[in-house]
Formats: C-alpha cells, structure tokens, sequence
C-alpha cells in the first residue's frame, strides 16, 4: 500500500475523518485477463469508504456473479448511477455510493460529439457532519472533449456552495493540463499518486478535489488493486468539521477524531 501523503490540517478545529475513494475498476477485469468482481469487492469492503465513486462499472454479458452495478447497489441503499451505455444484454457506466443518504442527484452531460457519452453525478450527501457535496466522473480521453469538459465541471462547481468533494478518473495525462487548470483555483485541495498503469503507475488519472483545502487529510493509493484493474483505487481521507448531527444519522463506528491514526490491513 502506498505511503500516505498528508494534507493541510484544521488549525483549532475538531474534525470528523470521512473516508474518500475513487477506482476505475476496468469492469472488473484485472491485469491477468480475467473479469473477477470479487477481487473488486475484497479491496472496497478492506478500505471501507464512507464515499465511492467507482468508474467503468460493467453488466453487459456478465450474468450476476460478475454484474458490476448489481454487486455496488448491494453494498448500500444511497447510490447514483449514469448507464452512459445500455445494450440489451446490460449497461455501462460509472456509480457513486454513499454510507449515508442522498439528500439529491443530478445528471450533468459532459458528452462531447462522436465520443464516448460523458456525464458527471453531483450528489448532497447528509453526513454526521453535515451536507457535503460531491461530484464524481470520468472524462473522455482527447485533448480536445477533456478541455470542454473541465470547463462544463469548473462551472458547476462555481455553482455549488460548501464543503465539496469532485473525485474520479480525470484521464488527465499532462501536467498542468485542461482539468488542472480548470479546477486548481476552486478545487484547492488534490490528490497527487501515480495511478496508471497498475502495475507500474506513471500517470496520474485519478484524482480527488477538495475545497476548501483543509477538507483534504491524508491520502494514499491501493497497490494490492494492481491485479484487479489497470488503474489504482485512490483513497482520502477528509476533515468534517464537527456539528449538531442530523436526526437519525449515527456517527459512523469505524471512524476517529483529528489527530489520531486510521491502522489499515
């Protein structure tokens, strides 16, 4: 598992540590060929995120052993998919999944002409802390769909008020590219790992955005998911600051206060 890099801390300020994840998870085919959704699950369930945005979920021709949206749905009630493909015999596309309610969802196309259908799930989330908002995607892989479609995302986050997390696969392969340049004013928190190729991780596509910067703690990827998918899950986690917690929302168990330390297996 990669070394945790540390972002900036809430001076003075009693923070709740969420848990963030992003992983394209190349519908569950690994690097060895095969399409095994188990290996998917074992590494999801290991590093339990309170948030999951998980890219190139696939269900066409996979039955229900191997049914990416089946097998994410299962995992919780608070979900949102984008089925940017559908076929007769399934669907593909990317899914965001939430330990806690879905307070509203909303589509936005990202959908360049003659590409791949693009589109970003924008959620409110009603954690302990309060409502977060969060952003999750997957842009195309030209320069050009990629430019148009990190000003389509910098303009909804322009839009948006708060806390807000934007995380996914960006296929931002330059440094200081369209997707840097458009979110690195609004978005001043980032991750930073290598994620592509799994194997031997030289680019970094996937990314979590945070505002403000303070939201962004210590991050780290995966490497044990280099035999389950071509990219690495990127995992973060998140300083909430504390409030009156909603009615009905139990804090969750498995999470620490600011300043102590998550021990993952």
């Amino acid at each position: 598992m990669g070394a945790p890099q540390h972002g900036p801390k809430a001076a003075g300020c009693p923070c709740v540590i969420l848990r963030a994840m992003t992983w394209n998870i190349h519908g569950g085919i690994g690097t060895d060929g095969v399409c095994d959704m188990r290996r998917v699950m074992t590494l999801i369930r290991r590093q339990a995120p309170d948030i999951l945005a998980v890219q190139e979920v696939e269900s066409r021709g996979r039955g229900t052993e191997h049914c990416g949206f089946s097998l994410l749905r299962a995992m919780t009630e608070h979900t949102a998919h984008a089925e940017t493909i559908q076929a007769h015999d399934g669907s593909y596309g990317h899914m965001l999944i939430s330990r806690w309610p879905i307070k509203h969802s909303a589509i936005h196309d990202l959908s360049h002409a003659q590409r791949e259908p693009r589109v970003a799930i924008e959620a409110t989330i009603a954690t302990p802390s309060g409502a977060l908002h969060v952003v999750a995607t997957h842009l195309g892989l030209r320069g050009a769909e990629r430019r148009r479609q990190a000003a389509s995302l910098a303009a909804l986050v322009r839009r948006l008020e708060g806390p807000l997390v934007v995380l996914g696969d960006f296929n931002e392969w330059s440094w200081r590219g369209p997707v840097w340049r458009a979110l690195s004013k609004s978005m001043p928190g980032r991750t930073q790992q290598r994620t592509f190729p799994s194997r031997f991780p030289l680019l970094k596509l996937d990314r979590i955005f945070c505002r403000p910067a303070r939201l962004l703690g210590e991050s780290w990827r995966d490497s044990s998911g280099r035999d389950a998918s071509d990219h690495l899950p990127v995992i973060a986690e998140l300083n909430m600051q504390k409030v009156v917690r909603p009615e009905g929302l139990e804090p969750p168990t498995n999470r620490v206060e600011a300043g102590c330390s998550i021990q993952l297996s």
